[in-house]
Protein backbone atom coordinates (compact mmCIF):
# COMPACT_ATOMS: atom_id res chain seq x y z
CA UNK A 1 0.00 0.00 0.00
CA UNK A 2 3.10 2.17 0.46
CA UNK A 3 3.78 1.39 -3.01
CA UNK A 4 0.75 2.93 -4.42
CA UNK A 5 1.57 6.45 -2.09
CA UNK A 6 5.08 6.45 -3.25
CA UNK A 7 3.44 6.07 -7.02
CA UNK A 8 0.77 8.84 -6.45
CA UNK A 9 3.65 10.96 -4.71
CA UNK A 10 6.17 10.34 -7.96
CA UNK A 11 3.03 11.41 -10.49
CA UNK A 12 2.41 14.16 -8.28
CA UNK A 13 6.14 14.77 -7.59
CA UNK A 14 7.58 15.00 -11.44
CA UNK A 15 4.95 17.00 -12.59
CA UNK A 16 4.52 19.46 -10.41
CA UNK A 17 7.78 20.16 -9.74
CA UNK A 18 7.94 20.65 -13.59
CA UNK A 19 4.61 23.19 -12.81
CA UNK A 20 6.24 24.79 -9.73
CA UNK A 21 9.09 25.76 -11.10
CA UNK A 22 7.75 27.57 -14.01
CA UNK A 23 5.53 29.51 -10.88
CA UNK A 24 8.67 30.02 -9.14
CA UNK A 25 10.66 31.89 -12.26
CA UNK A 26 8.59 34.91 -11.25
CA UNK A 27 10.44 34.99 -8.22
CA UNK A 28 13.85 36.37 -10.03
CA UNK A 29 12.34 37.85 -12.65
CA UNK A 30 10.23 40.00 -10.01
CA UNK A 31 12.91 39.94 -7.18
CA UNK A 32 14.99 41.88 -10.70
CA UNK A 33 12.78 44.50 -11.70
CA UNK A 34 10.97 45.47 -8.54
CA UNK A 35 12.87 47.35 -5.30
CA UNK A 36 12.58 45.43 -1.77
CA UNK A 37 9.68 47.82 -0.76
CA UNK A 38 7.52 47.13 -4.28
CA UNK A 39 8.09 43.12 -3.64
CA UNK A 40 6.92 43.50 -0.19
CA UNK A 41 3.62 44.38 -1.37
CA UNK A 42 3.71 41.02 -3.49
CA UNK A 43 5.00 39.14 -0.64
CA UNK A 44 2.54 40.86 1.69
CA UNK A 45 -0.76 40.11 -0.82
CA UNK A 46 0.44 36.45 -1.50
CA UNK A 47 1.03 35.90 1.75
CA UNK A 48 -3.04 37.09 2.51
CA UNK A 49 -4.61 34.97 -0.36
CA UNK A 50 -4.27 31.91 1.16
CA UNK A 51 -5.95 33.15 4.31
CA UNK A 52 -8.90 33.84 2.36
CA UNK A 53 -9.29 30.60 0.45
CA UNK A 54 -9.02 28.58 3.65
CA UNK A 55 -11.60 31.04 4.68
CA UNK A 56 -13.77 30.50 1.54
CA UNK A 57 -13.22 26.89 1.15
CA UNK A 58 -14.20 26.31 4.68
CA UNK A 59 -12.33 22.60 5.18
CA UNK A 60 -14.84 21.18 2.33
CA UNK A 61 -11.60 19.58 0.10
CA UNK A 62 -10.76 17.45 3.32
CA UNK A 63 -14.39 16.68 3.96
CA UNK A 64 -15.02 15.90 -0.25
CA UNK A 65 -12.67 13.39 0.51
CA UNK A 66 -13.77 11.67 3.51
CA UNK A 67 -17.19 11.84 2.73
CA UNK A 68 -16.30 10.11 -0.78
CA UNK A 69 -14.92 7.08 0.77
CA UNK A 70 -17.94 7.40 3.01
CA UNK A 71 -20.16 6.80 0.28
CA UNK A 72 -18.37 3.69 -1.27
CA UNK A 73 -18.27 2.10 2.13
CA UNK A 74 -21.93 2.47 2.31
CA UNK A 75 -22.60 1.32 -1.06
CA UNK A 76 -25.72 1.75 -3.33
CA UNK A 77 -25.90 4.11 -5.79
CA UNK A 78 -22.16 5.50 -5.20
CA UNK A 79 -22.04 7.73 -8.81
CA UNK A 80 -24.78 10.00 -7.58
CA UNK A 81 -23.72 10.05 -4.32
CA UNK A 82 -21.15 11.16 -5.09
CA UNK A 83 -22.21 13.80 -7.65
CA UNK A 84 -24.47 15.30 -4.66
CA UNK A 85 -21.68 15.47 -2.24
CA UNK A 86 -19.60 16.94 -5.35
CA UNK A 87 -22.58 19.86 -6.32
CA UNK A 88 -23.64 20.57 -2.59
CA UNK A 89 -19.47 21.48 -1.64
CA UNK A 90 -18.73 23.55 -4.89
CA UNK A 91 -22.31 24.87 -4.24
CA UNK A 92 -21.31 26.15 -0.96
CA UNK A 93 -17.69 27.36 -1.49
CA UNK A 94 -18.97 28.82 -4.58
CA UNK A 95 -21.82 31.12 -3.36
CA UNK A 96 -19.53 32.31 0.03
CA UNK A 97 -17.27 33.12 -2.81
CA UNK A 98 -19.46 35.03 -4.35
CA UNK A 99 -20.64 37.08 -1.60
CA UNK A 100 -16.67 37.95 -0.42
CA UNK A 101 -16.18 39.60 -3.61
CA UNK A 102 -19.42 41.68 -3.54
CA UNK A 103 -18.52 42.91 0.10
CA UNK A 104 -14.53 43.58 -1.00
CA UNK A 105 -15.84 45.53 -4.16
CA UNK A 106 -17.69 47.59 -2.02
CA UNK A 107 -16.06 48.24 0.98
CA UNK A 108 -12.39 48.76 -1.07
CA UNK A 109 -11.34 51.90 0.32
CA UNK A 110 -11.60 50.73 4.10
CA UNK A 111 -9.81 47.65 2.98
CA UNK A 112 -7.04 49.38 1.59
CA UNK A 113 -7.01 51.45 4.79
CA UNK A 114 -6.15 49.10 7.00
CA UNK A 115 -3.85 47.20 4.73
CA UNK A 116 -1.48 50.06 5.11
CA UNK A 117 -0.23 53.47 3.24
CA UNK A 118 1.28 51.38 0.36
CA UNK A 119 -2.04 50.20 -0.78
CA UNK A 120 -4.02 53.93 -0.08
CA UNK A 121 -3.17 55.05 -3.66
CA UNK A 122 -4.30 52.23 -5.30
CA UNK A 123 -7.69 50.49 -3.44
CA UNK A 124 -8.19 49.00 -7.42
CA UNK A 125 -5.38 46.14 -5.83
CA UNK A 126 -7.60 45.16 -3.69
CA UNK A 127 -10.85 44.21 -6.38
CA UNK A 128 -8.29 42.54 -8.69
CA UNK A 129 -7.06 39.89 -5.68
CA UNK A 130 -10.87 39.78 -4.18
CA UNK A 131 -11.66 38.47 -8.41
CA UNK A 132 -8.15 36.13 -8.31
CA UNK A 133 -9.57 34.83 -5.10
CA UNK A 134 -13.02 34.26 -6.47
CA UNK A 135 -11.58 32.20 -8.95
CA UNK A 136 -9.42 30.02 -7.26
CA UNK A 137 -12.57 29.05 -5.35
CA UNK A 138 -14.75 28.50 -7.92
CA UNK A 139 -11.96 25.96 -9.17
CA UNK A 140 -10.88 24.24 -5.77
CA UNK A 141 -13.62 21.58 -5.58
CA UNK A 142 -13.60 20.58 -8.80
CA UNK A 143 -10.08 20.08 -8.15
CA UNK A 144 -10.54 18.39 -5.38
CA UNK A 145 -12.68 15.78 -7.44
CA UNK A 146 -9.61 15.64 -9.72
CA UNK A 147 -7.63 14.79 -6.62
CA UNK A 148 -9.96 12.36 -5.38
CA UNK A 149 -10.63 10.50 -8.68
CA UNK A 150 -6.65 9.83 -9.01
CA UNK A 151 -6.67 11.96 -12.16
CA UNK A 152 -3.12 13.09 -11.31
CA UNK A 153 -2.11 14.04 -14.27
CA UNK A 154 -5.51 15.82 -15.83
CA UNK A 155 -4.91 17.97 -11.92
CA UNK A 156 -1.37 18.89 -13.04
CA UNK A 157 -2.17 19.37 -16.48
CA UNK A 158 -4.97 22.19 -15.67
CA UNK A 159 -2.87 23.53 -12.86
CA UNK A 160 0.11 23.89 -15.25
CA UNK A 161 -2.25 25.96 -17.45
CA UNK A 162 -2.75 28.21 -15.26
CA UNK A 163 1.17 29.27 -13.69
CA UNK A 164 2.46 28.83 -17.67
CA UNK A 165 -0.45 31.48 -18.30
CA UNK A 166 0.59 33.57 -15.54
CA UNK A 167 4.34 33.71 -16.08
CA UNK A 168 3.60 34.32 -19.98
CA UNK A 169 1.57 36.91 -18.89
CA UNK A 170 3.88 38.64 -16.51
CA UNK A 171 6.73 38.75 -18.75
CA UNK A 172 4.61 40.37 -21.52
CA UNK A 173 3.94 43.01 -19.04
CA UNK A 174 7.45 43.55 -18.36
CA UNK A 175 8.38 43.65 -21.59
CA UNK A 176 5.66 46.60 -22.86
CA UNK A 177 7.05 48.06 -19.96
CA UNK A 178 3.82 47.75 -17.37
CA UNK A 179 5.32 47.79 -14.24
CA UNK A 180 6.73 51.14 -15.07
CA UNK A 181 3.32 52.55 -14.97
CA UNK A 182 1.00 54.14 -12.52
CA UNK A 183 -0.61 51.27 -11.95
CA UNK A 184 2.99 49.45 -11.51
CA UNK A 185 2.98 46.24 -9.25
CA UNK A 186 -1.11 46.03 -9.80
CA UNK A 187 -0.25 44.37 -13.60
CA UNK A 188 1.32 41.23 -11.41
CA UNK A 189 -2.50 40.47 -10.03
CA UNK A 190 -4.08 41.46 -13.25
CA UNK A 191 -1.76 38.54 -14.78
CA UNK A 192 -3.24 36.14 -11.80
CA UNK A 193 -6.36 37.00 -12.69
CA UNK A 194 -6.36 36.02 -16.34
CA UNK A 195 -4.73 32.80 -15.63
CA UNK A 196 -7.28 32.16 -12.61
CA UNK A 197 -10.25 32.87 -14.56
CA UNK A 198 -9.01 30.33 -17.41
CA UNK A 199 -8.26 27.80 -15.31
CA UNK A 200 -11.69 28.32 -14.44
CA UNK A 201 -13.20 28.18 -17.71
CA UNK A 202 -11.39 25.19 -18.60
CA UNK A 203 -11.71 22.82 -15.48
CA UNK A 204 -15.94 23.50 -16.07
CA UNK A 205 -14.92 20.85 -18.80
CA UNK A 206 -14.25 18.50 -15.86
CA UNK A 207 -17.54 18.49 -14.01
CA UNK A 208 -19.83 16.37 -16.03
CA UNK A 209 -22.62 18.56 -16.39
CA UNK A 210 -22.68 18.66 -12.67
CA UNK A 211 -24.23 21.96 -11.37
CA UNK A 212 -23.47 23.94 -8.07
CA UNK A 213 -26.65 22.89 -6.16
CA UNK A 214 -26.67 22.52 -2.19
CA UNK A 215 -28.18 19.72 -0.54
CA UNK A 216 -29.30 21.33 2.34
CA UNK A 217 -28.87 18.19 4.92
CA UNK A 218 -26.35 16.43 3.45
CA UNK A 219 -24.36 19.82 4.02
CA UNK A 220 -25.09 19.86 7.30
CA UNK A 221 -23.38 16.86 7.92
CA UNK A 222 -20.34 17.44 5.88
CA UNK A 223 -20.54 20.52 7.58
CA UNK A 224 -20.12 19.48 10.88
CA UNK A 225 -16.99 17.38 10.10
CA UNK A 226 -15.41 20.20 8.26
CA UNK A 227 -16.34 23.19 10.50
CA UNK A 228 -13.25 22.02 12.99
CA UNK A 229 -11.15 21.88 9.94
CA UNK A 230 -12.11 25.58 8.71
CA UNK A 231 -11.34 26.92 12.28
CA UNK A 232 -7.73 25.03 12.47
CA UNK A 233 -7.50 25.83 9.20
CA UNK A 234 -7.61 29.91 9.42
CA UNK A 235 -5.44 29.57 12.28
CA UNK A 236 -3.29 27.25 10.53
CA UNK A 237 -3.30 29.57 7.41
CA UNK A 238 -2.90 32.54 9.73
CA UNK A 239 0.67 30.63 11.12
CA UNK A 240 1.88 30.80 7.48
CA UNK A 241 1.44 35.16 7.24
CA UNK A 242 1.15 35.97 10.41
CA UNK A 243 4.66 36.63 10.35
CA UNK A 244 4.39 38.51 7.20
CA UNK A 245 1.70 40.85 9.24
CA UNK A 246 4.43 41.08 11.81
CA UNK A 247 6.92 42.70 10.20
CA UNK A 248 5.29 45.01 8.48
CA UNK A 249 3.40 46.35 11.40
CA UNK A 250 5.42 46.13 14.57
CA UNK A 251 8.92 47.71 12.62
CA UNK A 252 8.95 51.43 11.62
CA UNK A 253 7.18 52.19 8.44
CA UNK A 254 9.79 53.80 6.65
CA UNK A 255 11.93 49.79 6.70
CA UNK A 256 9.09 47.38 7.02
CA UNK A 257 7.86 46.95 3.41
CA UNK A 258 11.40 46.67 2.33
CA UNK A 259 12.43 44.07 4.96
CA UNK A 260 8.86 42.18 3.94
CA UNK A 261 9.99 42.26 0.60
CA UNK A 262 13.78 40.13 1.49
CA UNK A 263 11.89 38.27 3.65
CA UNK A 264 9.42 36.71 1.31
CA UNK A 265 12.48 36.50 -1.44
CA UNK A 266 14.30 34.40 0.85
CA UNK A 267 11.51 31.80 2.04
CA UNK A 268 11.06 31.84 -1.61
CA UNK A 269 14.54 29.80 -1.91
CA UNK A 270 12.99 27.24 0.19
CA UNK A 271 11.02 26.32 -3.44
CA UNK A 272 12.59 22.54 -3.07
CA UNK A 273 11.52 21.90 1.04
CA UNK A 274 8.25 23.36 -0.30
CA UNK A 275 7.65 21.52 -3.29
CA UNK A 276 8.44 18.49 -1.62
CA UNK A 277 5.84 19.14 1.06
CA UNK A 278 3.23 19.84 -1.61
CA UNK A 279 3.40 17.51 -3.33
CA UNK A 280 3.61 14.96 -0.62
CA UNK A 281 0.40 16.08 0.91
CA UNK A 282 -1.19 16.06 -2.62
CA UNK A 283 -0.99 12.44 -2.79
CA UNK A 284 -1.10 11.56 1.07
CA UNK A 285 -4.06 13.24 2.14
CA UNK A 286 -6.73 11.59 0.04
CA UNK A 287 -4.88 8.26 0.07
CA UNK A 288 -4.35 8.44 4.04
CA UNK A 289 -8.18 9.33 4.45
CA UNK A 290 -9.92 6.48 2.46
CA UNK A 291 -10.99 3.82 3.80
CA UNK A 292 -8.31 1.44 5.51
CA UNK A 293 -8.09 -0.73 8.51
CA UNK A 294 -6.92 0.59 11.42
CA UNK A 295 -3.75 -1.22 11.85
CA UNK A 296 -3.32 -0.72 8.16
CA UNK A 297 -3.65 2.75 8.52
CA UNK A 298 -1.27 2.72 11.31
CA UNK A 299 1.42 0.96 10.10
CA UNK A 300 1.69 3.23 7.12
CA UNK A 301 1.57 6.47 8.34
CA UNK A 302 4.19 5.39 11.15
CA UNK A 303 6.50 4.54 8.29
CA UNK A 304 5.55 7.34 5.22
CA UNK A 305 6.55 9.83 8.45
CA UNK A 306 9.54 8.12 9.21
CA UNK A 307 10.67 8.52 5.25
CA UNK A 308 9.09 11.60 4.88
CA UNK A 309 11.53 13.05 7.52
CA UNK A 310 14.51 11.14 5.71
CA UNK A 311 13.96 12.96 2.63
CA UNK A 312 13.30 16.14 4.39
CA UNK A 313 16.86 16.07 5.42
CA UNK A 314 18.15 15.33 2.49
CA UNK A 315 16.66 17.91 1.11
CA UNK A 316 17.68 20.87 4.29
CA UNK A 317 21.50 19.42 4.16
CA UNK A 318 20.94 20.53 -0.31
CA UNK A 319 19.47 23.74 0.17
CA UNK A 320 21.17 25.00 3.48
CA UNK A 321 24.97 23.79 2.63
CA UNK A 322 25.19 25.26 -0.77
CA UNK A 323 22.61 28.53 -0.21
CA UNK A 324 25.14 31.22 -1.74
CA UNK A 325 24.18 29.28 -4.84
CA UNK A 326 20.91 29.09 -4.72
CA UNK A 327 20.53 33.02 -3.40
CA UNK A 328 21.29 33.53 -7.45
CA UNK A 329 17.48 32.40 -7.85
CA UNK A 330 16.66 36.18 -6.06
CA UNK A 331 17.71 39.93 -7.15
CA UNK A 332 21.43 40.65 -5.90
CA UNK A 333 19.92 43.15 -3.04
CA UNK A 334 17.55 40.82 -1.25
CA UNK A 335 20.46 38.20 -1.22
CA UNK A 336 20.95 40.41 2.15
CA UNK A 337 19.00 38.05 3.85
CA UNK A 338 20.16 34.10 3.13
CA UNK A 339 21.51 33.83 6.22
CA UNK A 340 17.67 33.33 7.24
CA UNK A 341 17.42 30.14 4.94
CA UNK A 342 18.21 27.10 7.34
CA UNK A 343 15.72 28.62 9.97
CA UNK A 344 12.95 28.68 7.27
CA UNK A 345 13.86 25.40 6.10
CA UNK A 346 13.55 23.98 9.45
CA UNK A 347 10.08 25.21 10.12
CA UNK A 348 9.16 23.82 6.82
CA UNK A 349 10.67 20.22 7.97
CA UNK A 350 8.13 20.39 10.84
CA UNK A 351 4.92 21.51 8.83
CA UNK A 352 4.80 18.03 6.83
CA UNK A 353 5.64 16.48 10.53
CA UNK A 354 2.77 17.83 12.07
CA UNK A 355 0.87 17.30 8.65
CA UNK A 356 1.18 13.12 9.00
CA UNK A 357 0.91 13.67 12.70
CA UNK A 358 -2.67 14.96 11.53
CA UNK A 359 -4.40 12.32 9.67
CA UNK A 360 -5.48 10.46 11.99
CA UNK A 361 -7.77 13.08 13.75
CA UNK A 362 -9.10 13.63 10.29
CA UNK A 363 -9.92 9.86 9.52
CA UNK A 364 -11.41 9.38 12.90
CA UNK A 365 -13.75 12.58 12.08
CA UNK A 366 -12.39 14.21 15.48
CA UNK A 367 -11.43 17.21 13.72
CA UNK A 368 -12.04 19.69 16.33
CA UNK A 369 -8.24 18.71 17.90
CA UNK A 370 -6.79 20.90 14.61
CA UNK A 371 -7.98 23.57 16.48
CA UNK A 372 -5.67 22.88 19.55
CA UNK A 373 -2.81 22.26 17.15
CA UNK A 374 -3.02 25.43 14.89
CA UNK A 375 -4.46 27.51 17.92
CA UNK A 376 -1.22 26.60 19.90
CA UNK A 377 0.86 27.26 16.83
CA UNK A 378 -0.33 30.64 16.25
CA UNK A 379 -0.08 31.74 20.04
CA UNK A 380 3.74 30.68 19.83
CA UNK A 381 4.35 33.00 16.53
CA UNK A 382 2.37 35.61 18.08
CA UNK A 383 4.16 35.48 21.41
CA UNK A 384 7.80 35.22 19.80
CA UNK A 385 6.60 37.09 16.67
CA UNK A 386 5.67 39.90 19.33
CA UNK A 387 9.66 39.61 21.37
CA UNK A 388 11.40 38.66 18.52
CA UNK A 389 10.39 40.95 15.23
CA UNK A 390 11.21 44.41 16.62
CA UNK A 391 14.27 43.07 17.98
CA UNK A 392 15.66 41.12 14.74
CA UNK A 393 13.29 42.10 12.34
CA UNK A 394 12.81 39.70 9.60
CA UNK A 395 15.16 37.06 11.32
CA UNK A 396 13.73 37.43 14.72
CA UNK A 397 9.90 36.53 12.04
CA UNK A 398 12.00 33.28 10.51
CA UNK A 399 12.79 32.26 14.62
CA UNK A 400 8.69 32.61 15.48
CA UNK A 401 7.89 30.95 12.60
CA UNK A 402 10.14 28.47 13.39
CA UNK A 403 9.11 28.21 17.02
CA UNK A 404 5.31 28.27 15.94
CA UNK A 405 6.01 24.94 14.04
CA UNK A 406 7.23 23.08 17.06
CA UNK A 407 4.77 23.56 18.77
CA UNK A 408 2.43 22.04 16.63
CA UNK A 409 4.73 19.09 16.18
CA UNK A 410 5.12 19.17 20.11
CA UNK A 411 1.17 18.86 20.57
CA UNK A 412 0.17 16.50 17.44
CA UNK A 413 2.70 14.33 19.10
CA UNK A 414 0.82 14.26 22.60
CA UNK A 415 -2.56 14.15 21.23
CA UNK A 416 -1.47 11.46 19.01
CA UNK A 417 0.67 9.57 21.91
CA UNK A 418 -2.96 10.11 24.40
CA UNK A 419 -5.77 9.36 21.98
CA UNK A 420 -4.79 7.62 19.22
CA UNK A 421 -1.01 5.57 19.75
CA UNK A 422 0.75 4.89 16.48
CA UNK A 423 4.22 3.49 16.55
CA UNK A 424 6.13 6.17 14.91
CA UNK A 425 9.91 4.45 15.18
CA UNK A 426 10.72 8.40 17.25
CA UNK A 427 13.96 7.01 17.90
CA UNK A 428 15.20 6.30 14.65
CA UNK A 429 13.71 9.59 13.62
CA UNK A 430 15.77 11.42 16.10
CA UNK A 431 18.66 9.98 15.04
CA UNK A 432 18.41 10.71 11.38
CA UNK A 433 17.91 14.63 12.39
CA UNK A 434 20.52 15.02 14.62
CA UNK A 435 23.30 13.33 12.59
CA UNK A 436 21.75 15.76 9.57
CA UNK A 437 22.20 18.69 11.84
CA UNK A 438 25.68 17.56 12.93
CA UNK A 439 26.61 17.60 9.41
CA UNK A 440 25.09 20.92 9.29
CA UNK A 441 27.36 22.09 12.09
CA UNK A 442 30.45 20.32 10.87
CA UNK A 443 29.89 22.32 7.78
CA UNK A 444 29.17 25.85 9.22
CA UNK A 445 32.49 25.30 10.88
CA UNK A 446 34.59 24.69 8.35
CA UNK A 447 33.07 27.83 6.67
CA UNK A 448 33.48 29.79 9.55
CA UNK A 449 37.43 28.76 10.21
CA UNK A 450 38.23 28.92 6.24
CA UNK A 451 36.58 31.20 4.12
CA UNK A 452 38.33 29.40 0.71
CA UNK A 453 35.17 28.92 -1.15
CA UNK A 454 37.07 25.61 -2.99
CA UNK A 455 36.93 23.97 -0.02
CA UNK A 456 34.42 24.38 2.09
CA UNK A 457 32.20 23.32 -1.04
CA UNK A 458 34.32 20.36 -1.46
CA UNK A 459 33.31 19.43 2.12
CA UNK A 460 30.29 20.00 2.13
CA UNK A 461 29.54 17.79 -0.46
CA UNK A 462 31.54 15.21 0.78
CA UNK A 463 29.43 15.47 3.99
CA UNK A 464 26.15 15.48 2.23
CA UNK A 465 27.12 12.36 -0.28
CA UNK A 466 28.15 10.63 3.13
CA UNK A 467 25.06 11.37 4.72
CA UNK A 468 22.92 10.17 1.50
CA UNK A 469 24.86 6.86 2.03
CA UNK A 470 24.30 6.60 5.62
CA UNK A 471 20.44 6.86 5.13
CA UNK A 472 20.47 4.30 2.32
CA UNK A 473 22.60 1.71 4.81
CA UNK A 474 20.63 2.47 7.44
CA UNK A 475 17.53 1.71 5.95
CA UNK A 476 19.14 -1.15 4.38
CA UNK A 477 17.49 0.34 0.84
CA UNK A 478 18.25 -1.29 -2.48
CA UNK A 479 19.11 1.56 -4.82
CA UNK A 480 19.54 -0.76 -7.99
CA UNK A 481 16.08 -2.92 -7.42
CA UNK A 482 14.47 0.73 -7.34
CA UNK A 483 15.93 1.47 -10.54
CA UNK A 484 14.91 -1.48 -11.95
CA UNK A 485 11.77 -1.66 -10.98
CA UNK A 486 11.70 1.92 -12.37
CA UNK A 487 13.24 1.05 -15.35
CA UNK A 488 10.87 -2.22 -16.03
CA UNK A 489 7.55 0.59 -15.42
CA UNK A 490 8.58 2.75 -18.23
Amino acid sequence: MLEKLAKQTAVYGISTIAVRFLSYLLTPYYTRIFGQETYGIVTDIYALIPLALTLLTMGMESSYFRFSAKAEEAGGDVKAAKRRLFATTWGVTSLAAAVFFVVVAFFRDGISHLMGEAYVAHPEYIVWVGLIILFDVWSCIPFSRLREQGRALLFVGLKALGVVLNVVLAVAFGLAGLFSTGFGVGWVFVANLVASALTWLVILATVDRTVPKINWALLAAVFAYSLPLLVGGLTGTANEFIDRQLIKFLLPEGVAMAQLGVYGAVTKIAVVMMLFYQIYRLAAEPFFLSNFKKSDFVAMNAAALKYYVMASMVIFLCIALFRDAFALIVGREFREGIFILPVVLGANVLTGVWLNLSFWYKREERTSLAIVVTGTGLAAILLFGCWLVPLCGYFGAAWARLASEVAMVAVSWWLNRRFFPTPYDWRRIGEYVAVALAVFAACEAVTAFDGNKLITYAFNIVLFAAYAVYLVRRERIDVGAMLRAALKRK
